[in-house]
């Protein structure tokens, strides 16, 4: 679990399979997260392009984050860190709202 106050940041992303990547952060910790079940469960169309798996594998690390595009695909480090991809406020804010995704 990621403690409060600390600052972490991704130093390396590892492919694995499928939607799974290997993520390693500056603290030592390596997490292996898989995107396809919130990729899948997004009903978004700017979400969901991302399931297009040449998309999927166009991330990039900028200043210690995981991001995809111009900041189209992006994650709380706290969920990456602890594995925990859930339905996030912006995503909602961004379904309900076509403009802001």
């Amino acid at each position: 679990m990621l403690q409060s106050g600390t600052e972490v940041a991704i130093t390396c992303v590892t492919p694995i399979d499928g939607y799974r990547l290997r993520i390693r952060f500056n603290d030592g910790q390596i997490t292996e997260v898989d995107f396809e079940p919130f990729l899948q469960a997004s009903k978004h169309p700017e979400i969901r392009k991302f399931l297009d798996a040449e998309l999927f594998y166009s991330y990039r690390i900028e200043w210690g984050n995981l991001v995809w595009g111009d900041y189209d695909l992006c994650f709380p480090l706290e969920s990456l860190y602890e594995n925990s991809l859930v339905e996030t406020h912006l995503q909602a804010v961004a379904e309900e709202h076509p403009q802001y995704g």
